[in-house]
Order: C-alpha cells, then structure tokens, then sequence
C-alpha cells in the first residue's frame, strides 16, 4: 500500500523531459507533442542508434526521428546505471516508455532485463534527481474481469495469459511502486491498443497493414480497446501535471471487437471487408502450428499460441478513473485508423488504394 498519494502542482510547467523509448510509437508522439508546447525535451537514444533515419523500417530507420526537432539526444543503455543517472539528472520529468514487446513464450530473461531491471534503474535514478516519473506500462498488466464486463485500475490480476510480455509488465510496475515507497514521485498509465503516426518499426500498426494488404479475411475472435496513440500521449501529458504520486490511470479507447476493427482497417484501405471471425478450434491449430514452425526455426514466430491466446480473450477496460482525474479525451477510433493509414502511405510502407466505396457500408 502506498503510504500518500499527491497530484503535482498545475501551475508547474512540462519543461526539462527525459523521454526514453523515444524512438517507439509512444515515446516518439510524446517527445512531438512536448515540442509543439516549446518545452525542452532530452531523449534517451541506445547507445550507436542513428537518429537521421526517415525512410521504411526495411531501409533501417529509427522512426524519421529527432533530427529536424530542438531535442537533446543522450546515448545510454538501460542497464548502465550511471549513464541514466547522468540522463535524469537536470529534468523535472521523465516519461519511461522503453521496453521490449514481443507476445510469444520466449525471451522472459531478456524482457525482465529491459522491461523489469530497466525499469527499476531508471526509477532509482528519477528518485534520486527528485523527478517526477510517468511510467508507460500497459492495460496487460492488469487483470481482467470474468464477467466479461470491462476492467479498471483495482481488478485483481488473472484472466490474462502469463506469458513473458504480461509477467514482466506487472513486475516493472512493482519496482516502480517499490520506489515509490522509498520516496519516489511516480504515475503510472496503462495504455490499450495504439495505432497512429510515427510507428515506424512497424508496431502495433502492422495489425492495419496486414489487412490493408489484403491479409485480413478471417479477424480473431476476441476484443480489444483501440485508440489513437496521440491521445494516449496527451493523456501522459496531463499524468505529470494532474496523476496522483503511486496511482494508475487506463488510457483507453474505443471497445471493439476485432472483426469490427478490422472493417475499419479494410475501409481506410480500400480493400475488401473481412468476410467474418475465424473460428476458436482455427485459431487455436494457427497457434499450435507457429510454435511448432518455430521450434523448427529456432526463432518464435509473430503466429504462436500466446499470441493466438491473446487474441481470444475480451481485453476491454473502463479508463472513467483518466476521465475524471486526468480529464483523458479520445477521438474516433476510425480518424485514428485513416491518419495511420495515411501515415504509412506517405513514408513508403504500402501503397495506397481507391477506395471501396461500395464495400465500406
């Protein structure tokens, strides 16, 4: 239990920001969203990762990044202690979103390096320079509700599938709150599913260029909450000046099934509707069928039974907490989908199409 809970002082601004992961999808939105605001922003960038990168991700980019933006850039891994705290150091806030994604069952002592050990020593470091920290986890770290009736903040743990990604996002929350105990002024946010400009690698887009280039006959049964990232790096944001010290706030979106986002998906693209919902037994031989295809590899697979598993379960959560605390706004999720899409287009990473029209009622 946290001992206090405290808001940081509106009247104070968003000036001095460490952002690391600041390449990603969230960070990369955060750290433009600061810049419009004339705040100054410190990027933490590993250590040789070029930041004159504007191309597709195949041509080796890092995301268009920083280099036409007044940020300071800082080369440091996340396990170099002292490199961090050199990082931290003369900011007010740091937002934390560096961290390794990958659903599947392999890879849990590399994520507990970089999602948990990462995430304890960027948090010492906060504390240590009496920064505020906004750590960026995610709405799978929480638990999800046997009802099926959307999730909030205080839903004990469970129903999600423990597979490395959601072990060591819960665990990283815990060495946050462990430093909180010890002083620390940390929020955290957990934010559902992202889709938007900057995701350069691609990340949580691919799911939109998979069906825009036609790959999306048969969408997965389950459901998720889709949003546009710039809302969520709002919503982070508003968490320095508004959060309460050890609190966490659901940066959510609009509920959807995937099938019905992958309509949205097919009309942004102008490609031919989803023709419905693959059936469990399917998903489940998929699954069964890329863990077997990488075992054979030596490499896990995108297709896995974690990933299928994931891809089952009714994944909505209630975000009414960054609503009211935070003031927390979303737009249409399709609005979301379009400029993504456009997005893409622009930079090279699929062409677009005419719509169709006479599919997208």
């Amino acid at each position: 239990m946290i001992a206090s809970m405290r808001a940081y002082p509106s009247s104070d601004s968003t000036a001095g920001c460490l952002v690391t992961g600041a390449t990603g999808l969230v960070g990369n939105n955060v750290v433009r969203l600061l810049v419009d605001r004339n705040q100054s922003v410190r990027v933490l960038v590993r250590p040789g990762q070029t930041q004159d990168t504007t191309g597709p991700a195949r041509q080796g980019v890092g995301g268009g990044a920083f280099t036409a933006l007044p940020v300071e850039a800082v080369a440091a891994a996340l396990h170099d202690e002292a490199a961090i705290q050199r990082a931290v150091d003369g900011v007010r806030f740091v937002v934390h979103s560096a961290g390794m994604v990958h659903v599947g069952w392999r890879h849990l002592a590399e994520m507990r390096h970089i999602n948990v050990e990462g995430t304890r020593v960027v948090a010492r470091a906060a504390r240590r320079a009496g920064a505020r920290l906004i750590h960026v986890s995610s709405v799978d770290a929480l638990g999800l509700r046997g009802d099926g009736e959307p999730a909030d903040e205080e839903t004990p743990t469970g129903g999600m599938l423990e597979c490395p990604y959601v072990v060591t996002k819960r665990e990283a929350e815990a060495a946050v709150l462990a430093e909180v105990e010890q002083g620390l002024d940390a929020v955290i946010v957990n934010p559902v599913y992202m889709i938007g400009p900057w995701d350069w690698k691609p990340s949580s887009g691919r799911m939109l260029l998979e069906v825009g280039a036609g790959r999306g006959l048969f969408a997965p049964p389950g459901s998720n909450d889709f949003v546009d990232v710039r809302d969520v790096a709002q919503g982070i944001l508003s968490a320095m000046t508004r959060g309460q010290t050890g609190r966490r706030y659901i940066l959510g979106g609009q509920p959807l099934s995937y099938l019905d986002a992958w309509r949205i998906f097919a009309r942004v693209s102008g490609r031919m509707q989803p023709l419905g919902i693959a059936p469990w037994p399917f998903v489940h031989v998929a699954g069964w069928c890329g863990d077997l295809a990488g075992l054979l590899s030596h490499r896990e697979l995108q297709v896995n039974s974690a990933a299928t598993g994931m891809s089952m379960l009714p994944h909505n959560f209630s975000c009414v907490r960054a609503e009211a605390e935070l003031g927390y706004t979303r737009r249409s999720f399709e609005a979301a989908a379009q400029d993504a899409w456009d997005w893409f287009v622009g930079r090279g990473y699929v062409r677009a199409l005419r719509p169709r029209t006479a599919l997208a009622r």
